[in-house]
């Protein structure tokens, strides 16, 4: 199971129309050799953690522009807990306060990328990250 390619899904919650981040994250790790499922605009937390667990993804990454991420991150959190896909790392990036960053960190958001991050940045956390959480979870 840990020499399949990472999998990672990108997904856009709520009613924030803007993409085209996603779009460039969801390339660079799909260049970098990971299977990446992008599951579009206005999705809900239950549609992402449904198609993260029919996926079986390694990781979850959230873009959210519209100042609903400590709402949005919370819902997916609970419900990847909830559906016993605790093990799927949870990241994210988009417009969010230095603030924020420890209640985040609180629920389970494993990192936050901000406006201006080089994809090269996520692709080496996501590589770096993921096997590291695999072997923790297989020797458990």
């Amino acid at each position: 199971m840990s020499d399949r390619p990472i999998r990672v899904l990108i997904a856009k919650p709520g009613l924030d129309g803007h993409d085209r981040g996603a779009k460039v994250i969801a390339r660079a790790l799909r260049d970098a050799g990971m299977e990446v499922v992008y599951t579009g605009l206005r999705q809900t937390a239950e549609m992402i953690v449904n198609a993260a667990v029919q996926e079986d993804v390694d990781a979850v990454g959230l873009s959210v522009l519209s100042g609903a991420h400590m709402h949005y991150f919370r819902e997916v959190a609970a419900l990847l807990d909830a559906r016993g896909a605790d093990d799927v790392l949870l990241f994210g990036g988009g417009i969010v306060p230095d603030q924020d960053l420890p209640a985040l960190e609180e629920l389970g958001v494993a990192r936050v990328f901000t406006p201006g991050t080089s994809t090269h940045d996520v692709v080496a956390y996501l590589r770096e990250t993921v096997p590291e959480r695999r072997r923790s979870h297989e020797a458990s």
